[in-house]
């Protein structure tokens, strides 16, 4: 489905009821806003496996402005400003109150935005696998942790000077080293949307990723957060979810960590991660 939210055609799509029967009365279960990674990938990293969730929360997904599905494709809009304010104004667009925003990775990042510049909105915040600041140096010694020099190398090259051909060399080496478990197959990889010009003009110490920095802003958030960050995620390391948990409101936030685990603990971790989310959404 489509909608026009800040000038820019967004494609979302719902899964599960809003309201259900319960007994003599209908139930209004929350919303679960999903944000993605990337950028420039799309929505169906969460599909199928955020379908369990559907039984206790109507699940929203989002394509962002220049990624997947939907439309704004004019660079000077893609920020985290502007990628925040998309999240209010579908909220708005479509009715949500009080939503649940789950953002991983690059997602984590807009969900940083919108509930810095929009504190009141959200009613509960997951940020995982993600950062409020990134410092590459950080992230160049975790490849070489998980995978040596060479990986390190390839990393370090296309993030410091991102272009097109080092972006698919380091999705070819370094991409498999984001996760501890190996999957099953390649078909989440055939299934995205990848628009590689929206990854080059983010990415980078020069571009909007590398002047982000969300640390005294988080300050303002209102809502209750939940921080995850895994011990062996080499592009978002344990250090970065710390950072998050310090600068957030102490009584408000709730820091879990993984052990073993790389990036997207849905993959290296499902069990554990589905228990936690299950119980953070209704608690």
């Amino acid at each position: 489905m489509f909608i026009t939210v800040n000038g820019a055609k967004l494609y979302f799509d719902v899964e599960g009821a809003g309201l259900v029967p319960d007994g003599p009365r209908m139930r209004e279960k929350p919303t679960l806003l999903m944000l993605h990674g990337g950028p420039g990938m799309d929505h169906t990293l969460y599909k199928p496996q955020f379908s369990q969730l559907a039984d206790i929360a109507q699940i929203v997904y989002l394509d962002h402005r220049g990624n997947g599905r939907s439309g704004g494709d004019d660079p000077a809009t893609w920020t985290l400003a502007q990628w925040g304010d998309d999240v209010k104004g579908l909220c708005d667009a479509l009715g949500i109150v009080k939503p649940i925003v789950y953002g991983a990775s690059f997602g984590g990042c807009v969900a940083e935005a919108y509930a810095t510049q929009h504190p009141a909105h959200p009613v509960k915040l997951i940020l995982s696998n993600t950062a409020a600041r990134i410092d590459f140096a950080t992230i160049f010694a975790a490849f070489e942790r998980i995978a040596g020099p060479a990986a390190r190398a390839i990393a370090e090259t296309y993030w410091m000077q991102p272009t097109l051909e080092r972006r698919q060399r380091y999705m070819d080496v370094c991409l498999p080293l984001y996760n501890v478990r190996a999957r099953a197959n390649d078909d989440w990889r055939q299934r995205t949307i990848l628009k590689h010009a929206v990854g080059l003009h983010f990415n980078g110490p020069n571009n909007e990723q590398g002047r982000m920095d969300f640390r005294a802003r988080l300050a303002d958030i209102v809502c209750p957060t939940l921080v995850i960050g895994a011990d062996r995620d080499p592009i978002m390391p344990m250090p970065f979810s710390e950072e998050i948990a310090r600068c957030l409101p102490q009584h408000l936030v709730r820091f879990e960590r993984f052990a073993d685990c790389g990036h997207g603990t849905p993959i290296d971790q499902p069990e554990r991660t589905f228990a936690l989310l299950r119980e953070f959404v209704l608690e």
